[in-house]
């Protein structure tokens, strides 16, 4: 009624159970133990989703380790294998340089070879075979100039064709030093695109490993507020179910009816227990209403039994109204009551 002031007999299990579940309406949003234990198997649901992307990451992490140790070790390789073409490359360059060397002496002493013959006017057959003491004289002079140009011949082309050959050489090791190092530069790339799959993968996994931690610590939480929530539940039905006086049973069961006398009050802040006022606050007889029950008030709306008074007794309720005014539009009316 009007002006007067509450007393909540067990109102602070009723709160802890009201806020826990969800039953003041537009003022205290909650969960029920329904609820909170549905949504901690959606976790755990999306837990062992998480673990089977963990797995299929995790093998997916072994794969990229097989092949950055197969590109590794093929880098290893082919840096082998261009050190040693380097070397031969260098070796066959001395080579060459040697046979230029040679040529370019072989050239020099045939040059001076010829210039002396040419000073000492040996160089023509005929006039060997003139100046000779007889016959066999001119023949050994013939040979021998044929032998000396056959000799140099044979020097020079020994030593062009070495040239040749080694010239061949260091061009075909040049170009195959090329292609080892393009090789490597490859394989180095994609070692590199490996690294870097490689830690995207090892991120996402602790990324998974973490949500899985956060999912397992609310787990944890929504359980203990689920049983939380269903010891109060306990509690509270232990203390809002006294014996009925006057021979009025309590109401009992969702959905059932009941008609009641129902009054408006305009309490402001809170009541003399320090419980908070609100729309949808409807004080009971918990002998009649047990404290906690939902129901709905025609021309109200939704309402929850959360106060008592002095003045409420039997089938009578008190509804919550932001002002006075309101209150006193109420005033007092027969309702038929639905609680769930």
């Amino acid at each position: 009624m009007p002006g007067e002031t509450r007393t909540l007999r067990a109102w602070p299990a009723i709160v802890a159970l009201l806020v826990l579940t969800g039953f003041v309406p537009s003022k205290v949003a909650a969960d029920s133990s329904t609820t909170l234990r549905s949504r901690a198997e959606q976790l755990s649901r999306q837990n062992a989703d998480l673990t089977a992307r963990s797995h299929s990451a995790l093998l997916e992490l072994y794969a990229l380790d097989s092949r950055l140790a197969q590109e590794r070790t093929r880098i290893v390789a082919l840096r082998i294998e261009t050190a040693q073409v380097r070397a031969e490359r260098r070796a066959a360059e001395r080579r060459l340089a040697s046979a230029r060397r040679s040529l370019a002496a072989a050239q020099r002493a045939l040059s001076l070879r010829l210039q002396e013959l040419y000073e000492q006017g040996d160089n023509d057959p005929v006039a060997a075979v003139l100046t000779a003491a007889s016959v066999s004289d001119a023949l050994d002079s013939i040979d021998t100039l044929d032998r000396v140009a056959d000799q140099d011949r044979l020097v020079i082309q020994q030593t062009r064709s070495a040239r040749h050959r080694y010239r061949v050489e260091t061009h075909e090791l040049a170009a195959h030093q090329q292609r080892l190092e393009a090789l490597e530069a490859d394989a180095s790339r994609t070692a590199l695109g490996l690294e870097q799959a490689r830690a995207q993968r090892a991120l996402y996994l602790a990324s998974l490993a973490a949500k899985q931690r956060l999912n397992a610590g609310a787990i944890s939480a929504l359980e203990h507020q689920a049983q939380a929530v269903e010891t109060r539940a306990r509690q509270l039905s232990a203390v809002a179910t006294p014996a009925p006086p006057g021979g009025i049973p309590p109401a009992t069961g969702r959905g059932s009816t009941m008609t009641v006398s129902a009054t408006g009050y305009a309490l402001r802040g809170h009541t003399a227990t320090g419980a908070p006022t609100g729309w949808g606050v409807v004080a009971v007889d918990p002998s009649v209403i047990p404290l906690g029950t939902r129901m709905t008030i025609p021309g109200y709306g939704e309402g929850v039994a959360a106060d008592t008074g002095s003045a409420v007794v039997g089938s009578t309720i008190d509804l919550w109204f932001p002002t006075l005014a309101q209150a006193r539009a109420w005033g007092r009316r027969t309702v038929t009551i639905t609680l769930h």
